[in-house]
């Protein structure tokens, strides 16, 4: 038997679960659980065809400063791999009510639901929604790359403000597919609102990152003043 793990294909492969039964003497079934709990824990994933192996180590942090807006691009070309965005869903359908208010339309919108792969690894699941008035100039292709955001700059709609929320979910079994993990996995819920420069919104993007592969670093400036405690800079009530 080869040692565990091995290089194959470009990953680090595990011996299949009858081989680490025999190995270490124990059931098919320990196996299994064995492996599912470390891919719960972000260690090991599998693949159809091509069994269990070890996951990349590599998480990617998105320093965010008050006032400034980085794109997880850049760290993930800092890393040294690419990131790859496939398209898996382009449709033009009726506004949620909760993204009809933040877009402030009414009606129809383009919605776009993506994969993004770092280094060939689930790194989010992204879905986009566009007003009818700004949708026009996305097409499939477009939305696919360079992008919805992309596109619409390109477009003449300069983006001036970007509104984040940060949220800590679950993954549904949907997104627990396409992120190649199981349902109920940790995962890190990012709302981008994109304002333009007249204060209209322009698109509002939702990503669904793999909590142990991405983190949001924010620094803020100043600190509290003197006088009574206070909440620290940038916290307010939550409505």
């Amino acid at each position: 038997m080869p040692d565990l793990p091995y290089w194959r294909s470009g990953i680090w492969a595990l011996e299949s679960e009858a081989e680490l039964g025999r190995r270490y003497e124990v059931s098919r079934v320990t196996v299994r659980k064995a492996l599912e709990r470390l891919r719960d824990e972000g260690l090991v994933a599998a693949r159809r065809g091509a069994g269990w192996y070890v996951r990349s180590g590599t998480s990617f942090g998105q320093t965010l400063a008050l006032g400034s807006f980085q794109h997880a691009r850049s760290a993930v070309a800092d890393a040294g791999l690419a990131l790859t965005r496939t398209v898996s869903g382009y449709e033009y359908r009726a506004l949620p009510p909760d993204v009809a208010h933040l877009l402030r339309a009414e009606g129809e919108g383009l919605r776009v639901r993506a994969v993004r792969l770092a280094g060939g690894n689930p790194l989010d699941v992204v879905t986009e929604w566009v007003p009818l008035a700004f949708a026009s100039p996305v097409s499939r292709a477009d939305a696919e790359a360079p992008g919805v955001w992309e596109t619409l700059r390109r477009h003449g709609h300069d983006i001036e403000v970007v509104r984040q929320s940060i949220a800590a979910t679950g993954a549904t079994e949907s997104v627990a597919r396409q992120l190649d993990t199981t349902p109920g996995a940790p995962v890190l819920l990012v709302r981008r609102l994109a304002v333009g420069a007249d204060g209209v919104p322009l698109a509002l993007s939702e990503h669904r990152y793999l909590g142990h592969r991405f983190r949001l670093e924010v620094e803020f400036r100043g600190g509290p003043g003197p006088g009574p405690a206070t909440d620290p800079p940038g916290v307010t009530p939550v409505p």
